[in-house]
C-alpha cells in the first residue's frame, strides 16, 4: 500500500498524548461493507452501508475501490455521469486514475494523490484508467468519498483541488509506531492541504503491528474509522475490526485504534481511514448523482441534466 510514506518515522512531528480529563470516544456501531461493482465493472466495498445517515452527516457515502490486481485489458473506469450538490474526494492509494469534466477540468492522480471535486451547481464527469494501464494491467486501489454541501453552497461554481502526495501533512505517534497522513482538516493543530466547504478532517493512518494510535479529534466533529486492510481494534473497549469494516464512534476528545500484533502476510500493518466533520443538519434529498435538500430540487437537477445545462461531453 504505497500512498506516501517515510523511511524513518522518528523524523516526523509527534501527536500529543491524551491529557488529564480527555475523554475517549466510545464505539457505537461496527458495520461490514458489502461488495459490488461500480461504473464499467471495477470492484468496490460500500463502506457506509447499514449506517444511519444521521450518524454520517456531513458524509453521504464512501467506496473502497479495489484492492485489485488487473490483468492486461481488464482495468475499468466509469462512463460520463453528472453530479450536483456535493463534493467527491478520490484518494488514490495505489495505481493511476485519469479524470475529466465538462468544464475543462481534469488530470491524473497516482500513489497518495487526492482529487477533490466540488460538483456544486453541476457538471459531467468521467474517471478512467490511462490507456497504458489498460494495456499492461496492474494494481488499482483507492477510495471515493462523497461530502455533502450545505444549502448555501449547493449551487456554487464547480472547482477542483489536485492534492499531490507530497503536500499531505505527515505525523507520527509519541512511540513512532503509526504514520498519520492528514489530507484535509486539522488534527492536533496540524493542518492538511485540502480546503473544505464543510468543516471536516480526513486522515489515512498506518498502524504497525502491536502499535496504538490515540488520535486527538475535534469535539464538534463526528468520527468514523474504516479499515482499508489488516485487523485490530477500535476504542478503549477494544472492539475488533478487520478489512472492510467501519466503526462509528460517539462523542469525546480523542479516538483509539490498535493493530493486532499478528497480521497476515498480505497486510503487514493495519491501514485505516479516519474521517469526521461538523454535521450540517439540513433536510436531505438524495437520488443517484444528485444530493439536494428537497425532492423538487432533485427533479430540477434531472431536468437540467437532460436539457444539457451541465455542459457537454468533450470531443
Amino acid at each position: 500500500m504505497p500512498a506516501i510514506t517515510v523511511d524513518d518515522l522518528t523524523t516526523l512531528a509527534r501527536l500529543g498524548s491524551p491529557g488529564l480529563g480527555d475523554q475517549p470516544r466510545p464505539v457505537l456501531q461496527v458495520s461490514t461493507a458489502p461488495q459490488g461493482h461500480e461504473g464499467e465493472g471495477f470492484p468496490v466495498r460500500r463502506a457506509f452501508a447499514g449506517i444511519d445517515l444521521a450518524l454520517l452527516d456531513p458524509f453521504i457515502m464512501m467506496d473502497q475501490m479495489g484492492e485489485v490486481e488487473y490483468a492486461p485489458g481488464e482495468p475499468r473506469g466509469t462512463a460520463w455521469h453528472p453530479h450536483r450538490g456535493f463534493e467527491t474526494v478520490t484518494y488514490m492509494i495505489d495505481g493511476v486514475f485519469d479524470h475529466r469534466d465538462s468544464h475543462g477540468g481534469g488530470g491524473s492522480i497516482t500513489n497518495g494523490d487526492t482529487q477533490w471535486m466540488t460538483a456544486g451547481s453541476g457538471l459531467l464527469h468521467i474517471e478512467t484508467p490511462p490507456e497504458w494501464l489498460v494495456q499492461s494491467g496492474g494494481l488499482f486501489h483507492g477510495i471515493q468519498l462523497w461530502v455533502n454541501l450545505p444549502r448555501s453552497a449547493k449551487m456554487s461554481d464547480p472547482r477542483y483541488q489536485d492534492i499531490r502526495s507530497g503536500e499531505v501533512r505527515l505525523l507520527t505517534t509519541p512511540d513512532a509506531g503509526t504514520l498519520v497522513r492528514v489530507i484535509a482538516g486539522t488534527v492536533d493543530g496540524h493542518a492538511g492541504p485540502g480546503a473544505t466547504y464543510t468543516p471536516m478532517s480526513l486522515v489515512h493512518a498506518t498502524v504497525e503491528p502491536g502499535a496504538r494510535l490515540d488520535l486527538p479529534w475535534d469535539v464538534e466533529h463526528n468520527a468514523l474509522v474504516y479499515v482499508l486492510s489488516g485487523q485490530g481494534s477500535v476504542g478503549v473497549e477494544g472492539r475488533p475490526v478487520r478489512t472492510g469494516q467501519t466503526a462509528v464512534l460517539g462523542a469525546g476528545d480523542y479516538l483509539s485504534v490498535s493493530a493486532d500484533a499478528r497480521q497476515d502476510s498480505r497486510t503487514p500493518a493495519l491501514d485505516v481511514v479516519v474521517l469526521g466533520g461538523r454535521p450540517i443538519r439540513e433536510a436531505l434529498a438524495w437520488a443517484g448523482p444528485f444530493v439536494m435538500n428537497t425532492r423538487a430540487e432533485v427533479m430540477e437537477a434531472y431536468q437540467d441534466f437532460q436539457s444539457g445545462r451541465f455542459g457537454h461531453v468533450p470531443a
